[in-house]
C-alpha cells in the first residue's frame, strides 16, 4: 500500500498541498521528460533564470561573512545549484520526498543540505536568509499565513512571485496547488491585507517581463529586523 493510500485509509486526513505537488511532478504537469523531475519553464528559461541568479548572487556576495540560506521550495534545484557556492551553508527544502531524494543523489557539495519539509506545517531550519521563489503563488491564503511568522526568524527574505502587469487586486484566495492567482488577475503582495507582513524595509531586486508568460515575475528583498 502506498503512503497516500495508507494515509487515506487510516487517518483520513488530507494533505492537499503535498498531494497536489506530488501529482504535478508525477504527471509532468509542468513539463519535462518521463525520466526526471522538472519544476517548469520558469526554472529553466534563461530569460527568467539568468537575471535572477545574477541579482541574488550579487546580494549574497555583498556579505563579508557568507550567509546561511534556506531555499524554501527548491524544486529540482536548477536555480539553487548556482547559488550554493556564495553561501556559508545552503539548506534546500521541498515537500516532495522523492524529489528531495533525487536531489540528494544528484547534487553534492559540502555546503549543501536537502530536507523534506512542509513549510506551512513544519519547523523551518535556522538561517540568515530565506529564499521563497515562486512558491507562495501556489498556496492558499491560509497556508501563506502559516508560513509568514516563520519567515520573521530570518534577517532577510527574498520572495519571487508571478503577478499581473499593472494594477491588480492583491491576494485573492485560491486552493493550494490548483494554479496561481494570475488566472484571477491577482497576485501575492505580502505587505497588503490579509498578510500585512511586518518588515524593516524592502527593495525590488528584479522585475522580468517574459515573452512566454503573461504578467511580471517580481523578486523582492525584505529585511525583517
Amino acid at each position: 500500500m502506498s503512503e497516500h493510500q495508507n494515509r487515506t485509509k487510516k487517518a483520513k486526513v488530507p494533505w492537499p498541498t503535498k498531494d497536489a505537488m506530488e501529482q504535478i511532478y508525477t504527471m509532468k504537469l509542468w513539463g519535462g521528460s518521463d525520466f526526471d523531475f522538472y519544476s517548469g519553464t520558469g526554472s529553466h528559461h534563461p530569460e527568467i533564470v539568468d537575471p535572477y541568479i545574477g541579482v541574488v548572487t550579487s546580494f549574497l556576495r555583498s556579505f563579508e561573512n557568507p550567509l546561511v540560506v534556506c531555499d524554501l521550495g527548491c524544486g529540482e534545484f536548477n536555480v539553487g545549484k548556482e547559488l550554493v557556492e556564495h553561501t556559508q551553508k545552503y539548506i534546500a527544502v521541498d515537500i516532495v520526498a522523492e524529489l528531495i531524494n533525487r536531489n540528494k543523489k544528484k547534487f553534492k557539495n559540502d555546503k549543501l543540505e536537502f530536507q523534506c519539509l512542509d513549510i506551512a506545517a513544519d519547523e523551518l531550519p535556522p538561517g540568515d536568509c530565506a529564499i521563497v521563489r515562486q512558491v507562495l503563488q501556489h498556496l492558499s491564503n491560509a497556508e501563506i499565513q502559516r508560513i509568514l511568522p516563520k519567515l520573521a526568524d530570518f534577517r532577510y527574505v527574498i520572495v519571487t512571485e508571478h503577478i499581473p502587469e499593472g494594477g491588480f487586486k492583491a491576494n485573492m484566495d485560491i486552493i493550494s496547488g490548483q494554479g496561481i492567482r494570475l488566472k484571477k488577475k491577482s497576485g501575492v503582495d505580502l505587505l497588503a491585507p490579509p498578510f500585512n507582513l511586518k518588515i524593516k524595509e524592502h527593495k525590488e531586486l528584479l522585475s522580468v517581463k517574459s515573452n512566454e508568460f503573461d504578467g511580471l515575475i517580481l523578486t523582492t528583498l525584505y529585511k525583517t529586523g
